[in-house]
């Protein structure tokens, strides 16, 4: 019985790095070759110019470099059939193109028929949809390509059905968000039931901005069946064998075990987005002010496990309101992690602030002027050390914080990248206690007592907010399920804390508009996914 190898490759790439982008299809093709004598190797949508590649393509050089690469591919003679994704000018049109090199030449081209236009996909913006399908043959095997949202809509796989496809090639740059990995098997399972044929599933992995991909390739059997996982988070090279007489698919190589913990696949994905953001960034490593409260807390042990502690600086800036047990246990944490570890008074700075300001407070009370001034202070001191270091500043709000607008431009705010910006509080917690049943890294009492920015006596973030547990469920209700306030105060919730905490939600998109980019792990984050105006008649009723 004859057998068809493919390799299915789980790759990194760099957005705009065409070249090195390259040599990652390159090199992969060849161990594919070398250890499996794979006879096709599948890499991830767009994987020329890396996903998404936004107005890059809109650039007349970026298309001469694509071909060039394309060429470059070519010319490597490569003894392995590849199937790599890229974009492709035709006159005035551009398409979302898959291609098929086999020995030095481009002998099968198809165009992405789907083209997402929702949630962080904006694709109608570049692409034209295509309108063919076919096969290539590879070893008297009849091959059909769909790319990403193809396999969601259905009907280019039922047409390269149609077309007489035995096995079907899925290339993808579908990035994460909880629970996202079943979504995709259940969908690609469907599918393969839908037209008795295997599909082979590519995904690609790492951090791109806000985005995070997540890899998770797989291969589903004609009966719907998974037969191999190549894993999440990492690159990798996985193999399975295609039986072209029975039409049986089986994985070559161990498949790869899948984290059932949602706590540890989204820590994960924290992990590897603070990791690419600063290595494809080119920072020497990242600081951040560490309070002794729980959000800095997590946020350097997510750094340490990203970057390692040679790379991470913690600050711990006190004023007068800083109590000893939140300078304990920052000292506590940066030792236990053994990280760079200082700490700095903004008492002098806050008082030159106040002195030079003093005639133009005159007459007036205390209020949270003075509260942000205390924020921004610490936050010219943390741009300070980025300039002059080279780090990159990490900002610690979470997403219940930046929602209601509970952080100071120019202050907390203040930063390149928000490791928690769509991180609920609760999460926060739940996370910090996932993290330490690895090793335990972060303060019990830090988990455990009242959360405070510590910017007034005694102060209490409940002082001005719902409780957590009430706080964080209207959120979701409001900024990911779009319910109304009528519609939230139904689920039981106290009218008066859903209108306040909805138009906090509203009066706040100014501040959002000027945060720092920040990972995204749920189904609506704020940056790509939830594009609001700021200046707006809209009613909270509606």
């Amino acid at each position: 019985m004859s057998k068809l190898i493919i390799a299915l490759a789980q790759i990194n790439p760099l957005v705009g790095d065409i070249d090195g982008n390259l040599q990652l299809v390159v090199d992969s093709a060849r161990r594919a070759y070398n250890e499996y004598q794979a006879d096709i190797i599948v890499f991830p949508e767009l994987t020329l110019t890396g996903y998404p590649p936004e107005d890059l393509l809109l650039r007349p050089s970026c298309h001469k470099r694509v071909q060039r690469g394309l060429q470059a591919l070519c010319d490597a003679q490569l003894p392995i059939s590849v199937v790599v994704g890229y974009p492709k000018q035709i006159g005035a049109e551009m398409f979302n193109m898959a291609g098929v090199i086999e020995g030095g030449q481009l002998v099968y081209e198809y165009a992405k028929q789907c083209l997402p236009n929702y949630q962080v996909f904006d694709e109608k913006r570049y692409f034209t949809a295509g309108s063919q399908q076919g096969v290539f043959s590879c070893k008297g095997v009849s091959v059909g390509i769909s790319i990403c949202e193809d396999i969601w809509d259905g009907s280019p796989v039922a047409q390269a059905k149609s077309c007489g496809a035995a096995l079907l090639l899925n290339l993808n740059a579908s990035p994460f968000h909880q629970h996202k990995q079943q979504e995709r098997e259940s969908l690609v399972s469907q599918r393969a039931k839908e037209i008795d044929a295997p599909i082979v599933y590519v995904n690609q992995v790492g951090g791109q901005d806000e985005l995070v991909f997540d890899g998770g390739s797989f291969v589903a059997d004609a009966r719907g069946e998974i037969v191999s996982r190549v894993g999440h988070f990492d690159e990798r090279l996985a193999v399975v064998v295609f039986g072209s007489a029975d039409g049986a698919i089986t994985s070559t190589t161990a498949p790869a075990s899948v984290e059932q913990n949602p706590l540890a696949v989204t820590y994960s994905a924290l992990v590897l987005g603070v990791r690419d953001y600063v290595n494809k960034n080119g920072f020497k490593g990242v600081v951040l002010g560490l309070s002794g409260g729980i959000d800095s807390a997590l946020t350097l042990a997510i750094a340490v496990d990203a970057l390692g502690a040679e790379r991470v600086n913690a600050v711990m800036m006190p004023f007068r309101y800083t109590s000893d047990l939140s300078k304990n246990d920052a000292e506590d944490e940066a030792r236990r992690l053994g990280v760079d570890y200082q700490s700095i008074s903004i008492e002098p700075i806050y008082e030159a602030f106040m002195g030079q300001l003093e005639e133009t407070f005159a007459g007036t009370q205390k209020d949270t002027t003075e509260e942000n001034i205390q924020a921004r202070s610490r936050g010219v001191l943390l741009m300070a050390m980025s300039n002059k270091l080279g780090y990159l500043v990490l900002t610690t709000g979470n997403k219940s914080e930046m929602s209601v607008g509970y952080a100071t431009l120019y202050g907390d705010m203040a930063g390149g990248l928000d490791v928690l910006k769509d991180v609920p509080k609760i999460m926060v917690f739940e996370l910090s206690k996932y993290r330490n049943t690895i090793s335990e890294v972060i303060p019990v009492s830090v988990i455990t007592r009242p959360p405070s920015a510590e910017l007034a006596p005694d102060q209490k973030d409940e002082d001005s907010l719902p409780p957590y547990e009430v706080l964080d469920r209207i959120l979701e209700l409001y900024v990911e399920d779009d319910c109304s306030a009528d519609e939230i105060v139904a689920e039981g919730f106290d009218e008066a804390d859903v209108r306040r905490v909805l138009r906090l939600v509203d009066i706040n998109e100014y501040k959002r508009r000027q945060a720092p980019v920040g990972i995204r792990i749920s189904r609506r984050a704020f940056g790509r996914d939830r594009r609001y105006p700021i200046t707006n008649g809209w009613k909270i009723g509606d």
